[in-house]
């Protein structure tokens, strides 16, 4: 007989983050969404960083149009929300102090805030959408990443960072030279930090997602076949994400630093 089925935000017998305290950036939506869930599920306490509590308009997300934190304290997780806009500093700061003072630390972040402004070529791409393209996908993981490695090493108990990537920053897509120049120096960021902070025990990876289904990406991804986007007889989902990020998050990755997990169904493969 089959074990019954798990929700994927049911706690488990086994919170492998419990009493870790995580960050995670862009926690309103989509993936971050998802991956707040995911870790407050394994036993984290999470701080959700956005410019908003509640999902975008029309997301259809998982959850309705519930806040994040609400949904993670309804299934019994400790969870609070900051108004962060992850390009200026004084906000990552303040999001990184409040969760020192009000959750207990700072042992997980997960830098996965970003923007795209659609297709667009180099000749068609304005300066202000590559500017805000920047802000928000490199500059925005670099302070991420800042704020998330000043405490951990004043604090000397070592951590996890985990950055959102892209397949974008791995192959060339086309009609996206901002979105692809982001994410690839988001996977140079990282494997330049794991080289620093391995000595103080902080680990930093990526995830690069493929063609994953989010209120960012429905509208682009809604007429194109599968099998245009995917070998793997699906598109990708929040939860193939926010599994890679709770396995770097935790200690099972204890030896993995300076990684990027592909989650793109096969595509890059070909």
């Amino acid at each position: 007989m089959e074990a019954p089925s798990r929700s994927r935000f049911e706690p488990g017998a086994v919170r492998p983050l419990e009493g870790k305290v995580a960050v995670v950036t862009g926690a309103s939506s989509g993936i971050g969404r998802a991956v707040a869930r995911r870790l407050a599920v394994e036993g984290a306490r999470v701080l959700a960083a956005d410019l908003r509590p509640h999902p975008r308009d029309g997301s259809h997300e998982d959850g309705g149009d519930a806040s994040t934190v609400d949904l993670i304290r309804a299934a019994g997780g400790d969870a609070v929300f900051v108004e962060t806009d992850v390009g200026r500093a004084s906000d990552m700061e303040a999001a990184a102090a409040t969760a020192a003072t009000e959750l207990g630390g700072l042992d997980i972040m997960v830098n996965n805030a970003g923007i795209w402004h659609g297709h667009r070529t180099i000749l068609d791409e304005t300066e202000a959408e590559f500017d805000s393209t920047i802000a928000t996908n490199l500059k925005g993981v670099w302070l991420g990443c800042k704020v998330a490695i000043g405490h951990m090493v004043r604090t000397g108990s070592g951590g996890s960072i985990v950055n959102i990537a892209s397949i974008a920053g791995l192959v060339g897509l086309a009609a996206e030279p901002a979105y692809s120049a982001s994410k690839g120096a988001v996977i140079g960021l990282t494997r330049q930090l794991a080289i620093d902070y391995a000595d103080e025990r902080i680990r930093v990876n990526a995830v690069s997602p493929g063609f994953v289904e989010t209120s960012l990406s429905r509208s682009v991804m809604g007429n194109n076949p599968e099998h245009d986007l995917t070998p793997w007889p699906r598109l990708g989902t929040v939860f193939d994400v926010a599994s890679a990020v709770a396995f770097l998050a935790s200690g099972e990755s204890e030896w993995m630093t300076g990684s990027v997990l592909t989650i793109d169904g096969g595509y890059t493969a070909r």
